[in-house]
């Protein structure tokens, strides 16, 4: 284990310099003072739109958190502490990069407090994870299928092949759902015993992935200007390669990784617009809710202490 986490570690490393080397040679074209054009070129209107979009996606996140524990059964716990449990734990955990602090830790910390035995604990964790990637299949597959050219702005293949992998990826999402349908075996991970949910769990999981993956999407989306703009539909296929690519990468708020594929995925846009769209969602998504999680911990431990001295 010791090994395989220092070889993440390494690796989301070189991914960090690799997107720095390759930004550096971008940034040589680009002026940093045009990129601030950009962001002042952002209407008032888009900023809001781009901040509901920001609250959509960490209400479809914190929905993650209530499906599993449906899923588990048993403890009742209200929405406000899952909501905030679950920002802290996404806002940590997409800044500091899974590498250095897990969700598990945070999760843990909070869902213990409220009764949730370690295995419960673990279960929720894996089935958190389940529904993000579900929830990519899925609106990729969807994606892929309706603009199956898209995938020709990262590998140079004809459209054909990006509608079959779309379609592919839908066939799992169905697979997926005939099993729970038909109440397959569990799967066997490790020590845990995961089971196909209930249909209604099922159907949950397949609206909350989607929506938490739009929004976010749709934060760059209205941050963007509508001169060169391929419409929303390209962007979210384009943040959906670059946000799995940087978790792959272990990179802390995928550094580098998604400038470096949507600056390359959109070569009829203005650079400087799409790197100022980015900052936007960095500010909205991972900056301003890294802040908040920070005083959302020291209250909770600050709640904690002060029960333990009464």
């Amino acid at each position: 284990m010791k090994l395989r986490n220092a070889a993440w570690s390494i690796f989301g490393i070189v991914a960090v310099v690799v997107s720095i080397f390759i930004l550096y040679r971008e940034f040589r074209r680009i002026s940093f003072a045009a990129v601030a054009d950009s962001l002042a070129a952002i209407s008032a209107h888009n900023w809001i739109l781009a901040v509901l979009a920001t609250l959509c996606a960490y209400g479809a996140l914190a929905w993650y958190d209530r499906i599993a524990i449906a899923h588990i059964g048993g403890k009742k716990i209200s929405w406000l502490f899952i909501s905030l449990c679950s920002f802290t734990t996404y806002a940590l955990s997409h800044n500091i990069g899974a590498s250095v602090i897990s969700g598990a830790v945070v999760r843990y910390r909070a869902y213990s407090t409220r009764g949730l035995t370690a295995q419960e604990i673990g279960l929720l964790i894996v089935f958190c994870s389940f529904t993000f990637a579900l929830g990519t299949v899925l609106t990729s597959g969807i994606v892929l299928v309706l603009k199956p050219h898209l995938i020709t702005r990262f590998i140079d293949v004809p459209p054909l092949t990006g509608l079959i992998l779309g379609l592919l990826l839908l066939f799992l999402v169905l697979l997926y759902v005939f099993g729970s349908w038909r109440h397959l075996p569990p799967w066997h991970i490790r020590k845990f015993h995961v089971q196909y949910p209930r249909l209604p769990i099922v159907a949950r999981q397949l609206l909350a992935g989607p929506i938490e993956l739009g929004g976010a999407a749709a934060i760059i989306y209205f941050a963007l200007p509508e001169a060169g703009n391929p419409g929303y539909l390209i962007i979210l296929g384009i943040f959906l390669a670059s946000f799995t690519l940087a978790l792959l990468s272990h990179a802390p708020g995928g550094l580098g990784v998604l400038e470096v594929t949507f600056l390359a995925a959109l070569p009829e846009m203005n650079p400087n617009d799409v790197l100022a769209a980015l900052i936007v969602f960095r500010l909205l998504y991972l900056l301003i809710p890294f802040a908040l999680s920070l005083f959302i911990v020291l209250a909770f431990e600050k709640t904690q202490l002060g029960r333990k001295e009464s």
